[in-house]
């Protein structure tokens, strides 16, 4: 598999990461272990999760897969914080992303993780009610301290990233990476974010390149009740990508795939491996086979002109000011 630096740092991630949202919940210990053996062997070596990942339970399982089955040193363990689940009451998850919790959190991770420090950290989400000065200075201590090596902002938009990189940049660490959504349904950090990043020499992490599952083209017909759209801590996830204008990508992919004799799950995530910009691309899956499936597409390369119609059918529409 390919290795890629992550922006201007010397950090270097496998083109395809595996993402564990699913990881201790609807994705067992032994699914999670023979899903990390199919990543490294693939050559992989980039593994993602965050404290809210199932109230940590992925946190959690990782730990335990590398306290004996697997040595740290083979992965590049990024995860994130930010999200605060509510313990009582119905008040569910908030954002909070004050110097405090960041920092307790971080401690948290390490705990269940079993190790001393992250390859990357990230902020999970943004959060208006602290300052960006204040969220900062959490990364900023979570370097100096050695609990990460390199940190950046998760599902930010591109002035927020740009203020980051600015105070981190001002004898600090410096911003290595921003991880975001990015397939052939969700194409919008391509308007100001990768931009933004590619004048600061961040790294780019995209997630759900298969736009949570629906170009796989399993939602064609019908919701199969084994699916992220039929479970219940993920329905409210696909959702939004089951409408009349996604379908239509849907059918774009399918054919592209037909003409080359590939699944859609590979011209989906080829498209989104290879996309200007991205340094890598984080990919999910809920069982091992599944996984299987979607290392096949490694090597997969998609011809320019089956790239180029994507791209046509897919554009995001640009307003003021980007179109100029």
């Amino acid at each position: 598999m390919e290795h890629r630096r992550l922006g201007g740092t010397g950090l270097r991630v496998s083109a395809l990461g595996l993402g564990t949202l699913t990881w201790g919940r609807d994705t067992d210990e032994a699914e999670a272990q023979e899903q990390l053996d199919l990543l490294l062997d693939a050559g992989g070596t980039l593994l993602d999760t965050a404290a809210s990942f199932g109230d940590g339970l992925s946190e959690h399982v990782i730990g335990k897969l590398l306290h004996g089955h697997v040595d740290r040193r083979e992965v590049v363990l990024v995860s994130k914080a930010g999200i605060r689940t509510w313990r009582t009451g119905e008040r569910g998850s908030v954002a909070d992303t004050s110097r405090g919790t960041l920092l307790d959190v971080l401690d948290e991770s390490l705990t269940r993780l079993g190790t001393d420090h992250l390859d990357l950290w990230l902020v999970h989400v943004p959060d208006h009610t602290t300052p960006l000065e204040e969220t900062a200075s959490a990364l900023e201590a979570a370097v100096s301290s050695g609990r990460a090596r390199y940190v950046g902002l998760s599902n930010h938009p591109a002035w927020a990233t740009v203020r980051v990189a600015d105070l981190l940049g001002q004898g600090g660490p410096g911003l290595a990476a921003v991880q975001v959504e990015h397939s052939l349904l969700c194409r919008g950090i391509e308007r100001e974010v990768l931009p933004a990043t590619n004048a600061l020499g961040a790294g780019v992490l995209g997630y759900a390149p298969l736009g949570r599952g629906v170009l796989s083209g399993k939602y064609r017909s019908t919701t199969p009740p084994d699916s992220r759209a039929a479970s219940p801590h993920l329905r409210a996830y696909v959702a939004p990508y089951l409408g009349e204008s996604q379908r239509r990508v849907v059918e774009a992919v399918s054919t592209a795939a037909a003409g080359l004799d590939r699944k859609p799950v590979e011209i989906a995530l080829a498209w989104a491996r290879d996309a200007p910009g991205v340094s890598a691309t984080v990919l999910g899956a809920r069982t091992p086979a599944q996984l299987q499936g979607l290392l096949s597409a490694e090597t997969l390369v998609l011809p320019p002109q089956i790239r180029h119609v994507l791209d046509e059918v897919t554009a995001p529409e640009l307003g003021y000011p980007e179109r100029f």
